[in-house]
């Protein structure tokens, strides 16, 4: 969604423009989505805005940033303009993150930040930032919608990553995602499964920086053909959004966490929770942010157990996706 006003006052002009994206979920293909394979991903229901307040004839051009997280203000910053130089901040890691985005975009629209506009810029998450939700994607995507430039290209030349969450940010239904040649293949997909109500997403409350762990697969992978694997994957999500059977879906949700579990060297997620009656499968970066739990059993009896284990953010999985 677009608003473009134009509000004339004395020595101004103000032009406040607002964009919307969702936030994404990769269901299947994680790490290996990288590499080719096929993934299966979601667009969520909950996603981030922006606020975009242009001031001219303002003198001292700069950027004032505020990014608020659902029912806080989550950092800000500012930055100098032309050279987007970080005047003040209160987070240097993430004013950094964001200032690596803002010279790319700058590169690749060179009409923006040159020194003649005042931006005053608000951004509100729909969900906690460190949900993994896609915090990062969908500003990227609402910045290129702004300033008319390619998202993917955005993505690959500041902080990188497979691409399949700029994919979801405009999406409004399931899609598979494939790099080829180091394009991006999107497919739009029918993925509805009757027993959507025995999915459930689970927050394991470890935030894990999907950068570092790309770095660290890439090392444990490097020296190997993963062809195999690929496949396998591949098959896995074209299986997996086709499937009407809740058995099956099961069987290889199980069969994707091995595949995934024996590359990284890591126990599948199921062995921190033996007892759990239903299936467990990673999602995202291993290790923390959410996990998809499957299960018969009674809502009330899932969302006891994981709170008995310390896990109290829990959503149904029709609750988040469209």
């Amino acid at each position: 969604m677009l608003v473009n006003i134009l509000i004339p006052s004395e020595n101004k002009v103000k032009r406040i423009l607002h964009f919307r994206s969702n936030g994404k979920l990769l269901l299947t293909g994680e790490y290996l989505v990288l590499r080719g394979a096929k993934a299966l991903a979601v667009p969520l229901i909950k996603g981030q805005s922006i606020e975009i307040e242009e001031i001219e004839n303002e003198g001292n051009p700069h950027i004032m940033w505020h990014a608020f997280a659902p029912d806080k203000l989550w950092f800000k910053t500012s930055f100098e303009l032309p050279s987007l130089d970080i005047m003040a901040t209160d987070d240097r890691k993430r004013s950094a993150k964001l200032q690596l985005i803002l010279l790319t975009l700058k590169q690749l629209n060179t009409s923006i930040f040159d020194g003649k506009i005042t931006y005053k810029i608000k951004t509100q998450l729909e969900f906690e930032p460190e949900w993994g939700f896609g915090s990062s994607s969908t500003l990227i995507a609402n910045l290129t919608r702004w300033a008319k430039v390619d998202p993917y290209t955005l993505l690959n030349l500041s902080i990188g990553g497979s691409g399949y969450d700029i994919a979801c940010a405009t999406a409004t239904k399931p899609l598979f995602y494939q790099l080829k040649l180091m394009r991006p293949i999107v497919q739009f997909v029918e993925f509805k499964p009757p027993f959507a109500d025995n999915l459930y997403l689970v927050y394991q409350g470890n935030k894990q920086d999907s950068g570092d762990s790309i770095v660290k697969f890439n090392q444990q992978t490097n020296k190997f053909s993963l062809e195999k694997e690929i496949a396998q994957i591949s098959e896995i999500s074209e299986q997996i959004a086709t499937t009407q059977t809740y058995s099956m879906f099961c069987d290889l949700m199980d069969e994707h966490e091995a595949i995934l579990g024996n590359l990284l060297q890591t126990a599948p997620l199921k062995t921190k929770f033996p007892d759990f009656d239903g299936h467990i499968k990673s999602l995202g970066a291993w290790g923390g942010d959410f996990f998809l739990a499957i299960s018969e059993l009674p809502t009330e009896q899932i969302f006891a157990y994981f709170a008995g284990k310390g896990l109290q953010t829990i959503f149904k999985y029709n609750e988040l996706i469209y």
